[in-house]
């Protein structure tokens, strides 16, 4: 039996979980209040206030934190990583400490949460598939001008969790398939997957398909006329692309539930935007579509927006005939994804890797 402490840490909020071995038997959500958050300068000021915050989540479920085997946190935007799952050590600690990462994300925490409360405890601290994993193939890094390389920042955590599962529902190994995952959340990633690695996939953050916060790829001369525009600054700029773009710059909210009542009452723009969505996350799809050359085992729709029926449904028209096999798994399955990581390594089943 090994009973593993799983933290992720988000924007506005940490989830914790507690494991024995794949049974979830502790999950809970600790949200941090804005006016509490907004007091620190940056999110690695945060670390002791989110690491007290579950400490005394665990006191209050009456969890002995000495009756641990492991903790997982989630990995970060850390410098380009293989996939697998890193035992945490100290020079791990120190890059995330001194801000050696891609960018300021929540999820950089993780790990270092996980490092601090292992090294009291004198257990393993473990991280699997960071949000920096990179295995992109050379073709996929060029950008179309030298001094901008194309990055691989996505959700591979959570998109190697679902393209293992839809490998073994179809009789095959990840390790052997061809596959297509589309992450649909508050950024939207679709990636391609050859025999086990993740060898492209547009960054949620700087193009792609438009979500509900984030405006994905846009014209790019427009946009730069209006950054010189003199209206906005680049901390302004920033957010409107990253977190009040898409959806909810056109309708005025970021909850797909209000979208689709829009629509049911009539609302034919709002109908017409959640279609615009539909159709670029589609075009995404036909684009990795051409990266696996046209051999597809599976297309597989996950995140949050994928509990949308018709969202999917609206996608699923115009990509059904790539692939015989299109598989849902709604919503994120980030914890599990860590948990399993964890226990391949405790098992015997795969060799931790070491953060060099």
């Amino acid at each position: 039996m090994s009973l593993i402490l799983v933290i992720n840490p988000g924007g506005g909020s940490t989830k914790i979980a507690i494991f024995d071995d794949e049974n979830c038997v502790l999950k809970r959500t600790i949200s941090h209040p804005h006016e509490e958050i907004s007091k620190f300068p940056d999110v690695l000021s945060q670390r002791v206030y989110r690491e007290d915050a579950i400490r005394e989540a665990l006191r209050h479920e009456g969890v002995v934190l000495g009756s641990l085997n492991a903790v997982v946190g989630r990995g970060g935007a850390l410098k380009p990583l293989e996939s697998g799952t890193y035992r945490v050590n100290k020079l791990l600690a120190e890059d995330i400490r001194a801000g050696r990462v891609q960018t300021e994300h929540a999820s950089n925490l993780g790990a270092l949460i996980a490092y601090e409360l292992a090294n009291e405890l004198g257990i393993d601290a473990f991280m699997v598939d960071p949000v920096s994993v990179d295995e992109f193939i050379p073709e996929a890094r060029i950008s179309g001008m030298p001094e901008i390389e194309r990055k691989s920042l996505d959700h591979p955590l959570n998109a190697k969790m679902v393209a293992r599962r839809a490998a073994a529902d179809i009789g095959k190994t990840y390790e052997t398939s061809n596959m297509i995952v589309a992450h649909l959340g508050t950024g939207i990633s679709v990636s391609a997957h050859i025999r086990g690695r993740m060898v492209d996939v547009n960054n949620a953050h700087d193009g792609g398909p438009f979500s509900t916060q984030r405006t994905g790829s846009l014209p790019v001369t427009q946009l730069v006329d209006l950054c010189f525009s003199g209206k906005y600054t680049r901390d302004e700029m920033f957010t409107r692309i990253t977190r009040q773009g898409g959806i909810k710059a056109y309708l005025g909210t970021d909850d797909l539930r209000e979208v689709e009542q829009m629509i049911e009452k009539g609302d034919e723009r709002a109908e017409l935007i959640l279609r615009a969505m539909a159709y670029q996350v589609a075009k995404e799809i036909g684009a990795c579509a051409t990266v696996l050359a046209g051999e597809i085992d599976a297309i597989i729709f996950t995140g949050g927006i994928a509990h949308s029926r018709r969202v999917v449904d609206l996608v699923k028209e115009r990509v059904a005939f790539l692939s015989e096999n299109i598989i849902v798994y709604p919503g994120e399955h980030e914890m599990e994804a860590m948990v399993a990581g964890a226990l391949r390594v405790l098992r015997g089943v795969e060799q931790a890797k070491e953060y060099k």
